[in-house]
């Protein structure tokens, strides 16, 4: 049962993907500007919630008997993961959907590939949250419920949906075949189970810094919502399209963790 549930929790975000990127066989055209914005900060206010509620909350709840000093290992490990994502940013060579410069190091790789590993940078701190959450679970040592885990694992699968459509549509769009474009979009998504496998399996290794890896994981998300997401979803026109959708899906994981750890 146990391992039913852990494999529950690693496959849902990837499923979210997967189902998302299968848009490419319904929708005939690309994504309409609103529509992208709309999802972009649907996806946003989901990981800025789960960042809160279920990782930087959980980290100092696991350091009260710090006293006042329990934001410590949340403040450590937030900028831990900050700059680690900032690190991945500036090596990893990839090309936001609306960018015309190439960013990380320089390769000589396609726009379509370069676009893929955009999408698979920013589900890389996704994989890390579910995966630490669920071994701080495993641990026993924590307030960590399978609740709260399950919770955070569909809260990123609802937001990786928008995100497997947003890759597979432009794709679509530059050349690729319906079922390549698909292939591609859900491919983008595999470093989360497997991220969080690596993480589950080394349970007994990280439980004691988990509160730092819990702050470490949200530090990761939050860098990628307001460097990506956030810009993307406010240029133009219809970015108040994007702000109430924002709000929409931070209340929405704010509810949905609440009430199901309680």
């Amino acid at each position: 049962m146990l391992s039913m549930e852990i494999g529950q929790g690693l496959l849902i975000p990837f499923l979210g993907t997967v189902l998302g990127a299968g848009c490419v066989f319904i929708l005939r055209q690309e994504l309409r500007a609103s529509v992208q914005k709309a999802l972009l900060g649907f996806a946003a206010g989901i990981m800025i919630a789960a960042s809160v509620w279920s990782l930087l909350i959980p980290s100092m709840d696991a350091c009260s008997g710090w006293g006042s000093l329990a934001f410590l290992p949340a403040l450590t490990g937030f900028w831990a993961g900050t700059l680690f994502l900032l690190l991945l940013d500036h090596v990893i060579p990839h090309l936001h959907i609306h960018g015309e410069e190439p960013e990380g190091l320089h390769r000589d790789l396609s726009k379509k590939m370069m676009l893929i590993l955009a999408v698979t940078l920013h589900n890389i701190p996704e994989g890390m949250a579910v995966g630490v959450v669920l071994a701080g679970w495993l641990s026993g040592q924590t307030e960590i419920t399978g609740s709260a885990a399950l919770i955070l694992s569909v809260g990123i699968a609802i937001q990786n949906f928008p995100e497997g459509a947003i890759i597979s549509m432009p794709l679509r769009a530059a050349g690729m075949s319906r079922t390549r474009a698909f292939l591609a979009g859900a491919a983008s998504g595999i470093v989360e189970p497997l991220g969080g496998l690596l993480t589950v399996a080394a349970a007994q290794f990280v439980t004691p810094i988990l509160p730092y890896l819990l702050a470490f994981a949200a530090g990761a998300m939050v860098y990628v919502v307001v460097e990506e997401l956030l810009p993307e979803m406010a240029e133009g026109k219809h970015s108040h399209v994007g702000v109430l959708s924002f709000a929409a899906g931070f209340t929405l994981m704010m509810a949905l963790d609440v009430v199901f750890s309680a």
